[in-house]
């Protein structure tokens, strides 16, 4: 971190040394950690204002400090910034992964949410997507299972622990870098295109402000346009 330490310094300089290296540890932590960490674990995370130090550094760098759980901390592209980014076109999953990926969170978050299964702001699911569900005339079986590979690889998706039917796939803990706004949004589009007649799709877009359509009227092409609109750069604001 040699490098980010002249990006750093200014807002490090004033702390004693066991301070200032809390404070890089924890940075450390919430950068690059695979999972969120534990508050309990770090020092830097554990004290409010040494916390404080941690978050300007993120900002420095167009990231931002997100609680997970109420316990554990990771870092997120800044709404402000990732909102740049989409605009620019900045995506870094293909259409395929994009696909594969709200395919799983449709299946084991969206649809469960919506039936009142899950319940929470969270991404953790007990209801794993399988193999069957993501078969589609338009992705091929090569296609999806390099995709999964990749979307695992990444960490945005994970194997479920019951292999009894064969493999099956929740989301993965990058998504947890989602800030509490783009958490929001991806699940309100998610729900959208896959219950858009529910309860909860009519609250979401009561609360939105938008025409609620008929049931009837709810057309595939809608929902596979809400779930374009989901992917599109949204996902990528979890990647570290």
């Amino acid at each position: 971190m040699s490098e980010q330490h002249v990006l750093f310094d200014p807002l490090l300089q004033d702390l004693s040394d066991r301070a200032r290296d809390e404070v890089l540890a924890a940075f450390s932590a919430v950068q690059y950690a695979a999972h969120p960490v534990a508050e309990v674990q770090l020092a830097g995370l554990r004290d409010v204002t040494l916390r404080r130090h941690v978050a300007r550094m993120l900002k420095l760098i167009g990231r931002t400090l997100v609680h997970v759980d109420g316990t554990h901390w990771t870092s997120g592209y800044a709404d402000d910034i990732a909102a740049t980014l989409t605009a620019q076109g900045w995506q870094p999953l293909s259409v395929v992964d994009r696909a594969v990926l709200v395919l799983v969170l449709i299946h084991s978050v969206a649809i469960p949410r919506s039936e009142g299964i899950l319940t929470g702001d969270s991404w953790k699911s007990a209801r794993p997507t399988t193999v069957d569900e993501l078969r589609t005339t338009k992705i091929s079986s090569e296609e999806r299972r390099l995709a999964l590979q990749r979307l695992r690889a990444a960490g945005l998706i994970q194997l479920s622990g019951d292999h009894s039917g064969g493999p099956s796939y929740i989301p993965g803990p990058q998504l947890q870098r989602l800030t509490p706004a783009a958490r929001r949004r991806l699940q309100d589009q998610l729900i959208l295109a896959a219950a858009p007649a529910s309860p909860i799709a009519e609250a979401i877009r009561a609360r939105n402000g938008t025409w609620t359509k008929p049931a009837d009227d709810v057309t595939t092409t809608s929902s596979t346009t809400s779930t374009e609109q989901a992917a599109d750069g949204r996902t990528g604001e979890g990647m570290a």
